[in-house]
């Protein structure tokens, strides 16, 4: 188990350009299973959850040619549908949460699909109903067999178009449904549909390969199913979290940095959540430069009431950058109550901030109340474990600003979704060494 050691209280200066969108990545590289033709990929992360689903497309049989460091091309035409049932499939599926978006694939091309009990974060229960029920609209039969090693077996030899209101708009369960329902016969309604960038994303590569689908960017889609699929290239989005991750960052260490090639009109509301903060930011282009700030100030309600951040479906604020947000505002000026709405275990890592000197009190599983030291107390550096992908940059980001060393350990969770983040960090002034 790795470990990084973080000298904190440096100032960093410079620019970094932000990695390939890890969410968007699972299920574009699960996409080319759609069909026989090549599929070229730009701007993969080189990030271990993708690193893991490319290497599990190799062993179904999928080739791949690295045309460059973040360029692949994926060709599917010859798919060792055998291999789904053997251990080494059931122990590699099962340790990558993304593994469950090979199904919606894999029934429209197959009419067949296998896949373990997925893995992935701890950060309370991530059910799949959303994907299984929209699968069941569409025509397949699910069995589960515990004795099988935990295997979910799905049989859609007739899969067929239908209307279905999703019970939650899930990102990854909007993809899946919407993969299976591209060649589906007939016509797919979805709505409360996700409509994430990363899902907008999807649906305009499905529809350059030749699916038929409307609605994109709303939450309601219209699929009119085609007989066959074909190839395309494809250039994924920055990583609309990693971006709000520096920008978090930068304010803590008061550090001046721009951030590169942003896409700034994808971002929603995450520029304006981070400025309610007080981070002053200027929009170069598609470039963000944050100055160094001395001080940031929270703002208040128009009735002066106590700013509230909460996540919600897009456009509204991302689950993903709560734990920024609140380890950011530990250093403002002012309160802010961080509401975490999706996950119920997300906010367990404040006790570590906490313990750092951070003034936070943990209200419920699902809010934090965080009083901000306006740089009064400095957080001092401890060791602690990262306990999932996104509390594990928050530490990371604490560490950087507090005083003396700090060490962290479990970083490959931070490797699951931060792309040599040690690397990209120490190149404009940090000091972090990977044990």
């Amino acid at each position: 188990m790795a470990s990084f050691k973080i000298t904190g209280d440096r100032r960093l200066k410079g620019e970094i350009v932000p990695q390939g969108a890890k969410n968007e990545a699972l299920q574009i590289i699960c996409a080319v299973l759609l069909t026989k033709e090549p599929v070229t990929i730009h701007n993969i992360p080189d990030i271990r959850d993708v690193n893991q689903l490319i290497n599990l497309l190799g062993d179904l049989g999928v080739r791949r040619t690295r045309l460059s460091e973040s360029s692949i091309r994926f060709e599917a035409d010859d798919i060792n549908l055998d291999y789904l049932e053997s251990d080494s499939f059931r122990q590699k599926a099962a340790a990558l949460r993304g593994s469950v978006m090979l199904l919606g694939p894999m029934l429209a091309r197959f009419r067949k699909g296998r896949i373990p009990r997925p893995g992935g974060d701890k950060i309370g229960r991530r059910r799949l109903d959303t994907h299984f029920l929209g699968f069941e609209k569409l025509g397949a039969a699910f069995s589960y067999d515990e004795e099988d090693g935990g295997f979910y077996r799905v049989d859609a030899a007739n899969l067929r178009g239908t209307y279905m209101l999703l019970d939650e708009a899930s990102v990854t369960g909007t993809a899946n449904v919407l993969m299976a329902a591209v060649m589906a016969e007939g016509t797919t309604t979805i709505y409360n549909a996700a409509c994430e960038p990363y899902l907008q994303q999807l649906c305009k590569m499905l529809n350059r390969m030749g699916a038929k689908i409307s609605g994109i960017a709303s939450n309601l889609l219209t699929v009119e199913g085609v007989t066959q699929l074909h190839g395309t290239e494809h250039t994924m989005l920055p990583d609309m979290i990693e971006i709000g991750s520096f920008i978090g960052l930068a304010a803590m260490t008061k550090s001046e940095i721009t951030i590169k090639n942003c896409q700034i009109p994808q971002l929603g509301i995450i520029p304006d959540v981070f400025k309610r903060l007080g981070i002053e930011m200027e929009f170069r282009g598609d470039d963000i430069y944050i100055p160094s700030q001395e001080h940031y100030r929270i703002e208040n309600y128009l009735d002066g009431s106590t700013l509230s951040v909460a996540d919600a479906p897009w456009p509204g604020f991302t689950p993903d950058l709560l734990s920024i947000i609140l380890v950011t505002a530990t250093q403002a000026q002012g309160t802010v109550l961080v509401h975490q709405k999706m996950f119920e275990s997300r906010l367990f890592f404040v006790d570590k901030l906490i313990e750092m000197g951070a003034q936070i009190i943990l209200c419920d599983p699902h809010r934090a109340t965080v009083i901000g030291h306006n740089r009064e107390t400095q957080l001092r550096g401890i060791r602690m474990t990262s306990p999932d992908i996104r509390a594990g940059v928050a530490l990371l980001i604490a560490a950087m600003s507090a005083r003396g060393v700090s060490i962290i350990d479990n970083i490959e969770q931070i490797d699951r979704g931060y792309q040599h983040i040690d690397t990209r960090l120490n190149a404009i002034g940090a000091e972090i060494v990977r044990l």
